[in-house]
């Protein structure tokens, strides 16, 4: 089981760049959400879809995915029923890259950002850029699987 590191933030005003940097459109649903922070979900992002299992919660959390083909994920979607996000995400930087998730549906206007690393000490260390806002990482409210169940958080 591989060991997943990122930081999330509230982003508030997305970058005046954004539309040049590269986006997929995801369609992410959950098919279980435990809670002691566990989850099933799967995820389409532009032709790729893979089966994820992760356990734990904040900026650390075990991570197993598994690529599944399209038919696959389109079995498994009905089951994800109302427990679904649907966004566009950027991959935004050179040396570190955000992922910036401009959130559709029931979650339009949300705009979260996830950093990825390969330790803690880069976790630690990471000094984000002026545009990304609050570290939310540790807020179980912008976890996806919460904003699947329970919608948009009250600022």
């Amino acid at each position: 089981m591989q060991l997943e590191i990122e930081r999330k933030y509230l982003v508030r005003l997305a970058p005046d760049d954004l539309d040049s940097w590269p986006f997929e459109e995801v369609r992410q649903g959950y098919l279980a959400i435990e809670p002691d922070g566990s989850e099933v979900r799967v995820r389409q992002h532009g032709s790729n879809c893979v089966l994820t299992y992760k356990r734990g919660s904040g900026a650390q959390r075990e991570e197993v995915e598994i690529q599944i083909d399209a038919a696959q994920f389109e079995v498994l979607w009905p089951a994800t029923g109302h427990r679904r996000v649907q966004k566009r995400r950027y991959r935004v930087g050179a040396a570190q890259i955000v992922l910036l998730d401009v959130f559709g549906g029931t979650l339009s206007g949300l705009l979260l950002a996830e950093v990825e690393f390969e330790n803690t000490a880069q976790s630690a260390a990471y000094l984000p850029p002026a545009w990304l806002g609050p570290d939310v990482t540790a807020d179980s409210r912008y976890a996806n699987r919460n904003l699947a169940v329970h919608g948009r958080p009250a600022d």
